[in-house]
């Protein structure tokens, strides 16, 4: 081999060592295409699912360790960093390159805690949530909220895994012009294949591994959307998560000057979601509830301890703070009166209530708050012994979206 050329032969036995051991990536492993770079400072990948290499890098290191940066970089395409650092970005009004290091930086954490172990080394300067002081198990958008740069990320100012990890397109990109390209169906079905894999093979699997292909066998549908778009309405209208401060004064008391008037400020909104768990719902939708619980907790900017769920019956049996939407006990089982779920969800004083329901209920003549129904669908009901009934139905002081 010639110096200064990559070595092949090196680099494609450290993917087959990936892929002996985590079989469930190997579509994902062997659809990336290898571009050879000396831009890169070790491997990195491109939104096209292009994976550069520097020679040198795989020089230095064994194939072990080239296994699991293999499979780090995979990752991030995978889980779709790019288009969630995009969509991050825009949301949060976030540009510059020291942001996307920081997603970079995040999306590092998000995988890091479950890629390596098991015959995969980890590399020496790799990215874990303890280097930052933070609690592993979480998702990119979960850490972004809770670190920013500074000295303690001083020693991953190096860290580029590309225009894949962050959406940032680099100096090597190739573009969508370029040769080599993965197309969206192509990558869509790669992400299926390994879902396929993963949710074949559960037992030998990281629970964060699981958790992502039980999403991705739900992809985001339009009733989805709109249960967001409905709670993100909700948790933003006047006089939601509104309190009076003295801290700031209000403009208003220049107008009275020996008077110290409050200011209004926004303080973060509270939700609480009432599930119905009676006979009438069946397990598959109290699956499906468990996604639109994940759905809403993004619909309030990923703030997991501001959303509470209150599973309910004919008597509501449980409420706390939301930990991992994969530990909410549903408990029930019995028939169906979320008056009771309306009466307990009063006494913490949310701004916004999410009902998650077949509808077959009594209702409340009001709300405490703002209140959202998502709606699991029923044919009509005839009852033959009365020719002029019709089924109970959401309030009017609701706002109903239809799930599925």
């Amino acid at each position: 081999m010639t110096a200064g050329t990559l070595d092949e032969e090196k680099l494609f036995a450290a993917r087959l060592y990936a892929v002996r051991c985590r079989p469930y990536l190997a579509t994902a492993l062997f659809a990336l295409k290898v571009v050879e770079s000396r831009h890169v400072p070790t491997m990195a990948v491109d939104r096209h699912w292009r994976c550069y290499v520097s020679p040198a890098f795989v020089d230095r290191r064994p194939v072990q360790e080239l296994a699991g940066v293999w499979v780090h970089e995979v990752s991030h395409l995978i889980r779709d960093h790019h288009g969630r650092g995009d969509r991050h970005a825009a949301r949060h009004e976030l540009s510059g390159p020291g942001e996307r290091l920081r997603m970079n930086i995040a999306a590092d954490c998000e995988i890091n805690d479950d890629v390596f172990g098991d015959g995969l080394v980890c590399p020496k300067d790799a990215v874990r949530p303890a280097d930052l002081r933070l609690t592993a198990g979480q998702l990119m958008e979960d850490y972004l909220r809770q670190f920013r740069l500074g000295p303690h990320t001083n020693a991953f100012a190096w860290l580029d895994c590309g225009s894949g990890a962050d959406g940032l397109e680099r100096p090597w990109d190739l573009g969508a012009d370029g040769a080599q390209v993965l197309t969206g169906q192509e990558q869509d079905a790669v992400r299926f294949r390994v879902a396929q894999a993963i949710k074949g093979h559960p037992g030998s699997v990281p629970q964060g591994w699981l958790r992502w292909a039980e999403e991705a066998f739900h992809p985001p549908q339009p009733w989805r959307e709109l249960l967001g778009a409905a709670v993100r309405s909700a948790v933003s209208g006047p006089g939601v998560g509104e309190d009076y401060t003295y801290g700031r004064p209000s403009r208003r008391s220049a107008g009275v000057p020996e008077v110290i008037m409050p200011s209004l400020r926004r303080r973060p909104p509270k939700v609480v979601v009432i599930v119905d768990t009676s006979g009438s719902v069946s397990d598959a939708e109290l699956g499906s509830a468990i996604l639109e619980i994940t759905a809403i907790v993004r619909a309030v900017g990923g703030r997991r301890d501001l959303v509470s769920v209150l599973s309910c019956d004919a008597a509501a049996h449980i409420t706390g703070p939301l930990c991992q939407a994969e530990g909410i006990p549903l408990v029930g089982g019995g028939g169906t009166d979320l008056r009771e779920g309306f009466a307990k969800a009063r006494r913490s004083r949310p701004d916004v209530i999410v009902v998650l329901t077949d509808g077959q209920t009594p209702w409340p003549e009001s709300s405490p708050c703002r209140t959202v129904v998502g709606l699991f669908p029923r044919p009509s009901q005839i009852d033959e012994d009365d020719p002029y009934y019709v089924p109970d139905t959401p309030p009017s002081w609701a706002r109903v979206v239809t799930i599925g």
